[in-house]
């Protein structure tokens, strides 16, 4: 099969439909420390910065959240959205969380664009499940574009 004329980069955003912007906010900010980068109160959309990606939040009242999801998905398509946070110290992380009333998962390896990490699944207001991963090391970290085998991960 002959190769596309392009490269991915990267994922340049996501878009989560909350029920409200204040809780929602509380979290992505005040727990995760991502930071307002545009608002757009007539469309009903923040945008929050993170790293070089962003987190839009659309609120399902608002004339973009208020849109049909697509007619192809009979539900939530998303499972989860993996965030690379630095330093990951699981049992300081941990106790974050848990004071700002979001119970952490378990810290474990798992394989991501990186390589192999240790990360944690925790959930936003609106139920969406985030993976917070430990950034590897320079040089334990996988090369971009590499490409890997369709047959596993």
């Amino acid at each position: 099969m002959p190769e596309p004329p392009f490269a991915i980069l990267g994922i340049d955003h996501v878009v989560l439909r909350v029920s409200a912007l204040a809780p929602a906010l509380a979290f992505y900010r005040d727990v995760l420390g991502c930071r307002i980068e545009r608002e757009r109160p007539e469309l009903g959309l923040t945008q929050l910065r993170a790293g070089r990606s962003l987190i839009d939040l659309v609120t399902v009242g608002g004339p973009l959240g208020a849109m049909p999801p697509s007619t192809r998905a009979a539900g939530p398509n998303l499972d989860h959205f993996c965030l690379v946070v630095a330093p990951f110290h699981a049992a300081q992380l941990s106790a974050w969380l848990q004071a700002h009333a979001v119970p952490p998962g378990e810290a474990v390896p798992r394989y991501g664009a990186e390589g192999e990490g240790r990360s944690m699944y925790i959930e936003d207001p609106d139920g969406n499940r985030i993976e917070l991963k430990g950034a590897l090391p320079a040089r334990r970290r996988r090369s971009p574009g590499r490409r890997g085998t369709r047959s596993g991960r």
